[in-house]
């Protein structure tokens, strides 16, 4: 058991990525210290402590020191994240991070339930089922969020600008993600919404866009990246090379040298240089605000509604010896101008706050739509 103890202390501390100029002999100090700290909790504590979720604990508090997107999976939390459940499981549909010990909303996305409630990008979820969040890990949010297709979960939220908590009651679904929605709309604008970045993303995107410039030959697009939490970064370089014709999209850098890379355009404009306005909000996120970023960068859009959320980094999911997993910050996003999104995020060329709580194509009560169709039908 002690041999198993100090294996978990030295992979501990070496996540730590303790600086170079720190000698063994101060780290065997560290290590020492764990284990001491470990040993007066189980003899002193007030109760009886498991030491093997009290690793886990400080592997995670480790990792999320970090950043909002590192965190540990156990074996039971990583296999259940591996394997299909066959929709045996629902989720809300929303894209979640922490922050100051709770969990925050990056992004909920259209159409799931958590969208439908009228959660929003921002919002802090500080109880699940009356269950406290804070001192609780991302992951362990999360697995507390999963359950039966159709059963209900509470989450208190707090809100900036709003003085109270409230409650929202929301029914678990299957989240099923159809990526893209299109048409055109008023004046001949190809209308095209981006919910996600996934596999097919792209796929779908352009045979909408080949369709619409076959036979319905629009004036100019719009393209809808509100309440986009993200998803593959190869998505988002495809979807970003269809309106471009040449140039940089975007640089990743990390520590390894492997994840030092620069991605360019294709020649080809998909939509031959016809007007472009991108939509973004504060739950425009990862991948979206590659998109958006690069595309005002190349002064090949006019961005328009309010600034995105800030998430410019690479997560990558490593396996681990004992069945569980790591999922860490492997490199970090760059655009075109060799400006990071991180924390900072995309701001508009033209801003618009962001009144619509679900995007509907072509409503009265969407300013940010309503307004991108004026610029682009005058």
């Amino acid at each position: 058991m002690k041999k198993i103890l100090y294996s978990f202390i030295i992979t501990l501390f070496f996540t730590l990525n303790l600086s170079a100029n720190t000698n063994n002999e101060e780290l065997y100090k560290k290590i020492d210290l764990f284990a001491e700290v470990l040993d007066k909790i189980k003899k002193e504590y007030v109760d009886k402590v498991d030491q093997s979720e009290l690793i886990d604990d400080a592997i995670n508090g480790a990792l999320q020191s970090l950043d909002p997107y590192s965190a540990y999976m156990n074996p039971e939390f990583f296999d259940s994240m591996q394997t299909d459940t066959r929709g045996e499981f629902g989720g809300l549909g929303i894209e979640v991070g922490m922050e100051a010990g709770v969990v925050k909303v990056i992004s909920p996305i259209d159409g799931t339930p958590a969208s439908k409630a009228g959660i929003k990008a921002g919002d802090y979820i500080i109880k699940i089922n009356g269950t406290q969040v804070q001192g609780k890990s991302l992951m362990e949010a999360v697995k507390l969020m999963r359950g039966p297709v159709g059963s209900e979960i509470d989450l208190t939220i707090r809100r900036k600008g709003k003085k109270k908590a409230f409650i929202k009651t929301i029914k678990r679904e299957i989240i099923e993600i159809k990526s893209v929605e299109a048409k055109i709309i008023k004046n001949k604008i190809g209308y095209l919404r981006l919910k996600a970045f996934n596999e097919n993303s792209s796929k779908q995107l352009i045979k909408i866009i080949s369709g619409f410039e076959k036979s319905e030959k629009p004036v100019g697009y719009i393209l809808d990246l509100r309440n986009n939490p993200g998803g593959l970064l190869t998505q988002a370089i495809q979807v970003t090379d269809f309106f471009l014709d040449e140039g940089e999209i975007l640089s990743t850098r990390g520590r390894k040298v492997t994840e030092n890379r620069r991605f360019f355009a294709k020649k080809g404009d998909k939509v031959n240089g016809k007007p472009l306005i991108v939509l973004i909000n504060n739950g425009s996120a990862s991948a979206s605000e590659i998109v958006a970023g690069a595309l005002k960068d190349h002064k090949r859009a006019i961005i328009l509604g309010s600034s995105t959320y800030g998430k410019g980094s690479v997560q990558s999911i490593i396996p681990l010896n004992n069945g569980g997993g790591i999922r860490i910050t492997i490199s970090k996003y760059y655009l075109p101008s060799g400006k990071s999104i991180s924390e900072v995020g995309v701001k508009p060329d033209i801003f618009i706050d962001d009144e619509a709580d679900d995007f509907q194509i072509d409503t009265k009560s969407d300013s940010q739509l309503n307004y991108a169709l004026k610029l682009l039908t005058t």
